[in-house]
């Protein structure tokens, strides 16, 4: 097991996927800069953006002290599990973590991932999801700011504006509570979840011929199970602040869920 200070001088990678969505990024990307653990970079995972998002990031580069890496590739449909796999080859980090473009994590996200990574084991993390109207009230701020937002948030559940509260107040120490016993399909987030790099590399990554949205995460974390890691839950410790989106095309979910549903049967017999 790695020691307090192996876990304080480990280096992580965040990969954050990003399409298309430059208001979001932006916000994402100053709450990294707020860490109150800055030893980490950040790999961009662009599925294909257009070339605002390039302008963006290298202007956002020459003004930010993060370590930042943009690793692109055509758009040619959603191909989340490859440009995945191309920042993970491109990452100098032990540790992954996994986040989306549009989900604010809060001044502790990598601090916590760090107390949470142990060999053996990858982590789930959880998400408060914001409304379309306090989505569109956030970002119309000037810039990302936590303490802001963090002073309304009672107002802002009780109104409904995010479904979660007492786990972004309550932040919840590790312990043999969070492991899973075997692999469940619930709680999977590809935006919030962690893995050593090495054990990533051990299953070559996500399955790239998983295209359109749906289910490249759970084939992952079932993957990942197969080998022998432990889950474990980030929940009431990591959740990020998941920004309103339109519903994806999600017409390649079920054929998605059923390959998943297909190798979990095989390990099974």
């Amino acid at each position: 097991m790695a020691s307090a200070k192996q876990s304080r001088i480990m280096k992580i990678s965040i990969v954050l996927a990003t399409y298309n969505r430059v208001d979001a990024l932006r916000f994402v990307l100053e709450s990294l800069e707020t860490q109150n653990d800055q030893n980490f970079e950040v790999i961009i995972a662009d599925d294909g953006s257009k070339e605002e998002t390039r302008h963006f990031i290298d202007a956002f580069k020459l003004q930010t002290k993060l370590t930042i890496k943009h690793v692109w590739h055509e758009d040619l449909g959603f191909r989340l599990a490859l440009i995945r796999n191309l920042a993970i080859a491109s990452a100098s980090g032990d540790y992954l973590v996994f986040l989306d473009g549009d989900c604010i994590v809060q001044p502790d996200f990598v601090m916590r991932h760090r107390q949470l990574a142990k060999p053996g084991y990858f982590v789930t993390g959880g998400r408060a999801l914001l409304s379309q109207a306090l989505t569109k009230e956030v970002l119309s701020w000037p810039h990302w700011d936590f303490g802001r937002f963090n002073k309304e948030l009672l107002r802002h559940r009780v109104h409904q504006g995010i479904n979660k509260y007492l786990s972004l107040r309550l932040k919840l120490a590790d312990g043999a509570w969070r492991n899973y016993k075997k692999f469940v399909w619930r709680r999977i987030k590809g935006c919030n979840l962690a893995c050593w790099k090495s054990d990533a590399l051990k299953i070559y990554g996500f399955d790239e011929t998983m295209t359109g949205w749906g289910h490249e995460d759970a084939d992952f974390v079932f993957r990942l199970t197969n080998i022998g890691l432990i889950r474990k839950s980030g929940s009431w410790s990591t959740e990020v602040l998941h920004l309103f989106h339109k519903i994806n095309d999600q017409s390649q979910a079920a054929e998605n869920a059923r390959r998943v549903r297909e190798k979990i049967m095989a390990k099974v017999k």
